[in-house]
Formats: C-alpha cells, structure tokens, sequence
C-alpha cells in the first residue's frame, strides 16, 4: 500500500464522526488535546469551561504523581545511603579504621569532600590524631553556641570552627553541616564539609543530619568502651 493512499482527508474523518457520533464518549482524552471553537463567540460554554477543568485536573495530577515520584526516589537513596554508612560503621573494629572508613562512605555515597568528628574528651595519648579535644580546650569556643542548642548548623562555617574541623584545608570548604553529638557516654562535633557553596544552606533540614549522628555517635560509644584511650 502506497504512503498516500493512508492519508486521511479532512472530509473523511467529518464523515467519520459524523456515523460514530459518540466516538469522543469513548475516547475523552483525546479532547484534552483539541482546540474546538464555539459558535457562542467570546462567550465560554459549559462544555468549553468543563474540558479546561477536566485539562487542570489532569495537570494537577500528573504533577502530584511526578513528585511522589521524585519524594520515593530520593527516599530510596537516603535509605541506601545509611545503609552503607551503618555497614562501614559495624565493619571498623578500632578508633582508626572508623575514621578511615566514614571518609570513604561519605565521600562515596554521600557526595562530600571532608568530614570531622570532633570527640569532646581527655585524652594523654591518643591513637588518631585530631579525633579528641579536651574539655577545656579554646578549640572548643567556636562551637559552645551550637553545643548549647545541641542543633545542627548548615551553611559557611566561621573561620575559626573550619580551622579546628578541617585545619590545612579549613579554606576550601566552602558550606558544611555542622552537628552536635550529645550522649550520655559521648559529647562532640561531627562536620561534614563541601567545596560546594551550595551543598549544605540554611534551609536544609535536619532530622537526616540528626540520625546520621546518632548512628556514627552510637558506633564511637562502643568502640570506646572496648579501647583503652587514656
């Protein structure tokens, strides 16, 4: 069969619709895309007025699925995301290789460039460098305001905190998280930081920052239990 002989004229499809008179009862969708005058000029019929409702409502809907959608999407990479953090957290056996091993995940599946823990303890002889500071330490002004909330911080840290948190490199993060571990057994800091400006903003919320300290804070209690750190 020639491509022209499968044109459909004009004509043809009047004649059509004009034998199957109620061809749009069982095919509604298809006017949801039509332009159809009206003979009642700038007046809007009934019928024009419900076909718009009936366009909004589609429109409407399409938009809440889509950002259902998007909600279970992001969902299923937060639950993957901590899933691989409590895994590299229940794999380290000492101080040392939690610390090595929450740089890789968060760097791998957390999409960021530094991250701190700040362990508030006495400590004679540490066996990580930079996981403890002493109670009365100066390097814990900076953050006395926030441990006093005990409320995560987003955004540009002040100098001062990205010098203790991240030290040689404290200039290239340019917006980190910033959340308090308050414990019975444990008290700190844990900082996640980006060179990203835009990666961690005031907006954001909390509740995720909060349990991801609570899951690393809870993996430091036991491991400290277990250490003789002085």
């Amino acid at each position: 069969m020639s491509k022209e002989s499968t044109v459909v004229s004009a004509d043809q499809v009047a004649e059509y619709l004009r034998q199957y008179p109620d061809f749009f009862h069982e095919h509604l969708g298809l006017l949801e895309g039509l332009s159809i005058p009206h003979p009642s000029g700038t007046a809007t019929s009934l019928l024009l007025k419900q076909l718009e409702l009936l366009r909004s409502s589609r429109q409407a809907l399409e938009s809440q699925f889509n950002d259902l959608l998007e909600i279970a999407r992001n969902n299923d990479i937060a639950i993957i995301r901590m899933h691989k953090l409590s895994l590299a957290l229940l794999e380290a056996t000492t101080l040392a290789e939690i610390v090595a091993n929450l740089n890789d995940v968060m760097a791998e599946y957390f999409l960021t460039d530094f991250v701190a823990v700040r362990i508030i303890k006495q400590v004679s002889n540490p066996t990580v460098n930079n996981l403890f500071i002493a109670p009365g330490s100066q390097d814990l002004v900076p953050f006395l305001k926030q441990l006093a909330s005990n409320e995560p911080k987003c955004g540009r840290a002040t100098l001062a905190q990205a010098k203790v948190l991240f030290g040689d490199a404290a200039t290239e993060v340019k917006s980190c998280a910033i959340i308090p571990m308050s414990f019975t057994e444990l008290d700190g800091v844990l900082a996640i930081g980006s060179r990203n400006a835009d990666r961690f903003q005031k907006s954001m919320g909390h509740l995720f920052l909060i349990q991801m300290s609570e899951i690393i804070g809870t993996r430091f209690i036991a491991l400290l239990s277990k250490t003789d750190v002085g």
